[in-house]
């Protein structure tokens, strides 16, 4: 029973970490200037990232710019997170089907 619990929170957690990686990826695009491709660690977020991007190339229609995909990756990212956070995990948790009393105590 609780399996569906761990799936909606896992999936939020995933949705944090890529959206973090979207931004570590942002920050070095910005501070790393010119020679961003040679850093490794710039490289490791495009490893990371790529298939995020390539995710949101694929739903978005054609006339969105490939220079705005980061952009919409981010958005999309964002509202998955608002629907699994504020939406998904309170309906189950109000729903007396799942024992969230761990959640709410890490919240505290």
């Amino acid at each position: 029973m609780q399996t569906e619990l761990l799936l909606v929170v896992i999936l939020k957690a995933l949705a944090e970490l890529a959206f973090m990686f979207l931004m570590g990826r942002g920050l070095l695009f910005i501070l790393a200037g010119r020679k961003r491709q040679g850093n490794i660690f710039y490289q490791v977020f495009c490893i990371v990232t790529n298939p995020l991007l390539r995710a949101a190339r694929f739903v978005t229609p054609g006339i969105i710019l490939d220079r705005h995909i980061p952009v919409v990756t981010v958005v999309l990212l964002s509202w998955i997170w608002i629907v699994l956070a504020l939406w998904a995990l309170p309906t189950m948790c109000a729903s007396g089907k799942y024992d969230c009393s761990t959640l709410l105590e890490r919240k505290r």
